[in-house]
């Protein structure tokens, strides 16, 4: 995979899974509660993860209009998730199944592109990142340990498209051995992609819980919780909604990322129900209109106070405004019932579509234009209104009923403290 392909996969599945979701209080378990190693062993001994189906996440991923997945081979706790001969710690020896094999068999399957997440960071194997951090003889029997671990892995499920590095702590770049790191494991598998964990900036960037572009720009992707845990915990039920899902992947879109969306599996395998609901959910509304309207966007930017150069969007109280080309979408959050009513257009609309399916009446005088809805969009989640104009469009309102003919703020004299989105 080209790092060009990979900016256009927009939406992807991240999965956590490890001996932490058995425990059922999050990926950072053994650390925030400082369990020995040897008694992460007992738990690898009951570790039984009987309702894992890669099957199931895979179709799942697709069906919900994801085009990759990314799975934890190892995560900091050190237990590796798949068959290896480097460590008795692995999901093999407690449960006869390679899940990472699993997982990467399903995903070509359903023709998904693989991402293989590996932490640097090992709180599990003697000496450690703190052990190597103050004596020179473990950080080398450290790192030699690490790099045969990643040569391993990569010489075992080769070909995939990404090496997600994550837990690059206690070293820099130059600890790491990065570049050195880097070059090895493209020489096993060419091609592969590599994040900017490992103390190198990488191949693209990794935002963590915020959708913030880099700047200046280039390939990224944010990786997101879908509660507020990466891995299982019990008692967290703070979901995201599939409306804020769906915010999520036009922030995403307009700054020419990816959305990486994760999901916890319990101890033994299984999905939690709020989870695929609020997946296929959004993959519905990425069916009926939503893929178009994170296609190929384009900036559009606006001043809430005096006019700038490239200005040509606005806020909206009905939802948020895309565009492509010729194309204006409007993912339409809060319904308006029987009309929607676009004012301040600057060229002429062709035609309005609905949920990339049916045609919709509208009329337009000067730069208003009324669309009736009928009602059974009310029944759909964010329903998207496509409008083809003639010319690339954009949208000038101010604070005012009509558009000053003087030079004038658009919302606000002074800058404010408001984010207009």
């Amino acid at each position: 995979m080209t790092i060009e392909e990979f900016s256009q996969l927009q939406y992807g599945m991240f999965v956590h899974f490890g001996l932490f979701s058995q425990i059922a209080r999050g990926e950072w378990t053994m650390n925030r509660e400082q369990i020995p190693p040897a008694v992460m062993a007992e738990y690898a001994k009951n570790f039984d993860p009987r309702k894992f189906d890669a099957d199931f996440i895979c179709r799942l991923a697709v069906e919900s209009g994801m085009k990759y997945i990314v799975f934890t081979t190892m995560h900091h706790e050190g237990f590796r998730m798949f068959n290896t001969e480097r460590s008795s710690h692995n999901v093999y020896r407690s449960c006869g199944r390679d899940l990472t094999n699993e997982v990467v068999s399903a995903a070509r399957k359903y023709g998904l592109k693989i991402g293989l997440y590996h932490s640097l960071n090992n709180w599990f194997d003697q000496p450690d990142g703190v052990a190597a951090l103050e004596d020179q003889s473990a950080y080398n029997i450290f790192i030699e340990k690490t790099f045969a671990r990643l040569k391993e892995l990569v010489s075992l499920y080769k070909p995939f498209d990404i090496l997600w590095y994550d837990g690059w702590w206690p070293f820099d770049s130059q600890g790491w051995q990065a570049e050195r790191m880097n070059e090895e494991l493209r020489v096993l598998s060419p091609g592969l992609l590599f994040n900017g964990r490992n103390g190198l900036p990488g191949d693209f960037g990794t935002p963590e819980q915020h959708l913030t572009a880099p700047s200046p720009w280039r390939p990224w992707e944010a990786c997101v919780t879908l509660n507020d845990h990466w891995g299982y915990h019990a008692f967290d039920h703070n979901w995201k909604s599939p409306v804020e899902v769906i915010n999520m992947l036009l922030s995403c879109a307009v700054g020419r990322g990816n959305l990486l969306l994760n999901i916890g599996p319990r101890g033994d395998g299984s999905i939690p129900e709020r989870s695929v609901e609020i997946l296929r959910q959004v993959g519905t509304w990425l069916k009926e209109g939503g893929r178009e309207a994170i296609t190929s966007c384009e900036k559009m930017p606006f001043s809430p106070t005096l006019p700038s150069p490239g200005d040509r969007g606005d806020w909206d109280h009905s939802g948020r405004f895309t565009a492509s080309g010729k194309d204006l979408f409007l993912t339409m959050h809060y319904f308006p019932e029987e009309e929607y009513t676009l004012c301040g257009l600057n060229t002429q609309v062709k035609s309005v579509t609905a949920c990339g399916t049916f045609s919709l009446e509208f009329t337009q005088q000067k730069d208003k234009v009324t669309v009736k809805l009928p009602s059974l969009l009310q029944k759909k989640l964010s329903p998207v209104l496509k409008f083809a104009c003639e010319a690339p469009p954009a949208i000038y309102r101010t604070g005012g009923m009509r558009v000053p003919e003087c030079r004038h703020p658009r919302y606000d004299p002074v800058a404010p403290d408001l984010l207009y989105s």
